[in-house]
């Protein structure tokens, strides 16, 4: 026996799309209004008949009818509603189905309009990033709300401040001047002195644990035992960073406080964040003092290795730090940083020297923070040339991050640092290179949806600046990089 075929939301749902009444439609059906209220409300099953007469009149394929052909549709739709940007929206499948069941043409101008989201995604997430940053200073642009992520709330409020935070440039030096006389580690003892002053002004006191006793911690602040254990993994130059990073969130808590008051720090997520950011600005200060770092910065001409030996810190902390040398009146080199992974994800960005990183897409592969990873631990120094004709001179080398084992994966990251080309005779990098010549500069871009660079054989994606002309019969070395004919 043949299953019985209820089809009352659809049919309805057609009848409305036409604007027919139900006794205009049971005139064509040749059936009485009563019997297609029923139908409509699923109290009778179609016949097949029927169903034949329903398509001609309703002018629809009997596939849009049939309960069966819709299965897929809301497959489709329940793999869409499953997605993250629904999580505050759940839909049961149940109500999903009956949605599909009753308004399927609805239904499927919904799953377009999602595969032109997915296919437009891209693109308008480049552009609005540029928007953004370009927009930034018109106030009112909080409707469009930065994509509501904390971490570039954060990168966003350290960006809006030129990266320098004179409070806490003030409270660094006023624990370097409590804790002895030294203005550095010159001495080497830097960690006893912030050792001694954690316990004498906060009870607490530090102990380095073994890898298993952290658990994958590098530091733990137990503030019931008012101990502060740092990981053994730690070299001395970590240590004192971890070390003063927990004192500024012990001891400069009014001052933290009053910086994540900002207003487009929206959530307790990006303003907890921010604090945590903000310390390691104090820990840099701390380990790095501005006077003392920026004089010894300009007479080794920004040799990023040498500044590290001699402050006993790493090259990444070495180029946050010159990134930070903004002191009204005393200004050091304006660099722009980031750090980069082997997949090409930037997880810290700070623009400077006219460089904007994209907020997005993927970097253009054609920076040498890149390359980096062609030859690990060596500084590789490029002069590059932007779209705008801006030129650059970037430096960048990989780190690796300090191994917890033998059996504990390689995770290296690149770290880059630059400036602009009229600056650069300052650096040590400079050397040997013929800063203007811009034609022997690399040409480099943003991000590959941005570029104007229609001749580059590293575009891996299309210009949203122009359109898209493909010849099926001439190939070229980049797949949408034009060629001679």
């Amino acid at each position: 026996m043949a299953k019985p075929v209820f089809l009352g939301r659809r049919i309805r749902a057609l009848r409305l799309r036409l604007g027919l009444s139900q006794a205009a439609l049971a005139r064509q059906l040749e059936i009485s209004p009563s019997y297609l209220n029923l139908l409509e409300h699923d109290r009778r099953p179609v016949s097949g008949a029927l169903l034949l007469e329903l398509a001609r009149v309703l002018d629809v394929d009997l596939r849009t009818l049939a309960a069966d052909s819709d299965a897929e549709l809301l497959s489709n739709l329940m793999e869409i509603f499953s997605e993250p940007l629904f999580e505050e929206h759940p839909i049961a499948a149940a109500d999903l189905a009956a949605f599909v069941g009753g308004h399927p043409e609805i239904a499927r101008a919904v799953l377009r309009l999602h595969q032109a989201y997915g296919a437009t995604r891209g693109s308008l997430e480049t552009l609005g990033g540029q928007l953004l940053d370009d927009q930034q200073d018109l106030g009112d642009l909080g409707a469009l709300d930065r994509a509501r992520l904390s971490s570039e709330q954060v990168s966003d409020f350290i960006q809006r401040n030129g990266n320098y935070f004179p409070a806490l440039e003030a409270e660094a030096e006023r624990l370097l001047r409590a804790t002895g006389p030294g203005e550095a580690d010159h001495d080497g003892d830097l960690f006893g002195r912030l050792a001694r002053h954690l316990e004498a002004a906060h009870g607490v006191r530090v102990r380095v644990r073994t890898v298993g006793e952290m658990r994958g911690a590098v530091r733990r602040f137990d503030p019931e035992r008012r101990e502060l254990q740092l990981s053994e993994l730690l070299r001395r130059g970590s240590r004192n960073f971890q070390l003063a990073a927990q004192i500024a969130l012990l001891g400069s808590t009014a001052v933290l406080d009053e910086l994540t008051l900002d207003p487009k720090l929206t959530g307790d997520e990006s303003r907890a964040l921010a604090r945590v950011a903000l310390a390691s600005y104090f820990a840099g200060a701390v380990l790095m003092p501005y006077g003392p770092f920026l004089r010894a910065a300009e007479a080794e001409r920004y040799d990023v290795e040498l500044l590290g030996h001699r402050f006993r810190v790493g090259w990444e902390q070495t180029c946050h730090r010159l990134t930070t040398l903004r002191r009204p009146g005393l200004e050091g080199v304006p660099f722009y940083m980031l750090r980069v992974d082997l997949a090409g994800n930037i997880s810290k960005r700070f623009g400077a020297a006219g460089i904007r990183f994209p907020r997005f897409s993927g970097l253009c592969s054609l920076w040498n923070v890149h390359a980096a990873f062609l030859q690990p631990g060596r500084v590789r120094v490029q002069l590059s040339r932007l779209p705008d004709g801006h030129t650059v001179l970037a430096i960048a080398r990989t780190v690796q991050r300090h191994s917890s084992g033998y059996q504990a994966p390689d995770a290296p990251y690149a770290v880059g640092i630059g400036c602009d080309a009229a600056d650069a005779r300052r650096l040590v990098y400079a050397d040997g290179i013929d800063l203007d010549n811009a034609a022997a500069a690399v040409p480099i871009g943003i991000t590959c949806r941005l570029c104007e660079r229609a001749d580059c054989t590293a575009r891996a994606f299309p210009s949203l600046g122009g359109p898209l002309r493909i010849d099926e019969n001439v190939r070229g070395v980049s797949f949408y990089a034009p060629v001679g004919r």
